[in-house]
């Protein structure tokens, strides 16, 4: 390399590092000197400047309130999450409430991880359907079978994880982690599933937002004959037009019981290619209808994929023009650097077409449990935000679907030919 090459370290102090562009003390500078100016400032009394130009230290300053008991939750999170995951809660929250329940948002929310059982279905999904903030929902199978529970006065109780899982067997008692509840809401619960399942509205195809706003109705129905008000999600959506989708309807014992049914000769069939074109529908409809779409993800897995899945659908498979999701915000455990789907990053999503570039500031992971985070959201979205009218969106899916049609069919003006003249495909190089 030639001598008088600039890549030679000029301008760069001890260390390879640039002097600082501030003219003020750094890291990278020399550090005997900013030792006796630090000194002589101290023996003056002079105050401390700060870098007050450098872009870095615009944020808010670490300044937080004192805790005394008086503050409310909103108070608690604006006033000291700060930092760290506690920050990126507030970011969620600062989102959620800001900018994803303005009036042109449709928000869809996905669910996993067992938050039913431990009441969350009550203390916080039911409120957030109810105030207009979950438009639509995707959640695993077991969400909703074990939420059934609730809705037929079915009793789950706190217990001790460290007990033995022997004995429990041997008691009839069945454990999720420090969850306990008797054996008989299993058997009950499906009791209750198949009953309503052989009834004539069930006997054909349907997607399984269908499947669930029917089971939704029957379960209002056993709420009000208990007099126990309402507690489960399926009822709650139900009464609020609220579309429920599960990715994987075989994956739980709402399905296990649709197969066992299917050898009686039952007619049930819950038909994916119906859920996977409703949901992109109600992303395609949102954003045509001059709103935005914003998804909120509980854990990751299958319904985190089949929530964000929606814009390829629309673009790569149906050849739409569409540019993502608007606002992203997830709250989950997963680590991103091991591959998986659930910890997989926004900015990732970007590559798939499944964010809008354009929008990835208003995107935030928050790296905790949801059976934490979900009520703080929840109760900071109540003290910051009033209540939206609600979208009914199960009220309106030939709509949306008519439009997706109508799309679809517009950019397939014309359909590729296909070849049956060599039944061998070319072999992938």
């Amino acid at each position: 390399m030639a001598k008088n090459s600039k890549s030679n370290g000029e301008g760069r102090g001890r260390g390879g590092f640039k002097s600082s562009r501030h003219g003020k003390a750094s890291a990278a500078g020399p550090k005997a000197q900013q030792k006796l100016a630090a000194e002589e400032r101290e023996k003056k009394g002079e105050q401390h400047t700060a870098h007050e130009t450098s872009r870095f230290l615009k944020g808010q300053r670490i300044d937080p309130r004192r805790i005394d008991g008086k503050e409310t939750v909103a108070e608690l999170i604006e006033g000291t999450y700060l930092a760290y995951n506690a920050a990126r809660l507030r970011e969620a929250c600062q989102l959620f409430t800001g900018k994803m329940l303005e009036p042109d948002v449709t928000v869809g929310l996905s669910i996993t991880g067992a938050l039913t059982p431990a009441g969350l279905g009550m203390s916080a999904l039911i409120p957030l359907i109810e105030g207009g903030f979950v438009d639509w929902i995707i959640s695993t199978g077991a969400n909703l079978y074990h939420d059934t529970h609730f809705g037929l006065g079915l009793a789950m109780h706190r217990g001790n994880a460290q007990e033995s899982d022997v004995v429990l067997r041997e008691e009839g008692v069945v454990r999720i982690y420090d969850i306990f509840f008797d054996y008989d809401v299993l058997l009950s619960t499906d009791a209750f599933f198949r009953k309503i399942i052989t009834g004539k509205e069930f006997q054909r195809p349907m997607s399984s937002a269908e499947f669930h706003n029917l089971a939704g109705k029957y379960v209002r129905e056993r709420e009000k004959a208990l007099g126990i008000g309402q507690k489960s999600l399926l009822s709650a959506a139900y009464s609020a037009a609220v579309p429920i989708y599960t990715s994987s309807p075989g994956d739980s014992s709402i399905g296990m019981n649709i197969a066992a049914l299917a050898l009686d000769g039952n007619k049930l069939l819950l038909d994916p290619n119906r859920d996977v074109n409703e949901t992109a529908s109600i992303v395609l409809d949102a954003k045509r209808g001059g709103g935005k779409s914003g998804v909120m993800i509980l854990g990751g897995g299958s319904p985190k994929n089949f929530m964000l899945q929606t814009e390829p659908q629309i673009q790569e498979v149906l050849g739409i023009d569409e540019k993502g999701h608007d606002y992203f915000l997830q709250i989950t455990d997963a680590r991103p650097d091991t591959g998986g789907l659930s910890g997989a990053t926004p900015a990732e999503a970007v590559s798939w077409g499944k964010i809008d570039p354009d929008r990835l500031p208003d995107a935030v992971v928050c790296y905790l449990d949801s059976t934490v985070a979900l009520p703080l959201l929840t109760s900071f979205a109540f003290a910051r935000h009033q209540p939206r009218p609600l979208k009914r969106l199960f009220d309106r899916r030939e709509a949306m679907m008519t439009r997706l049609q109508q799309e679809y069919e517009k950019s397939s003006v014309q359909a590729p030919t296909i070849d049956h003249t060599d039944s061998k495909l070319p072999q992938h190089r």
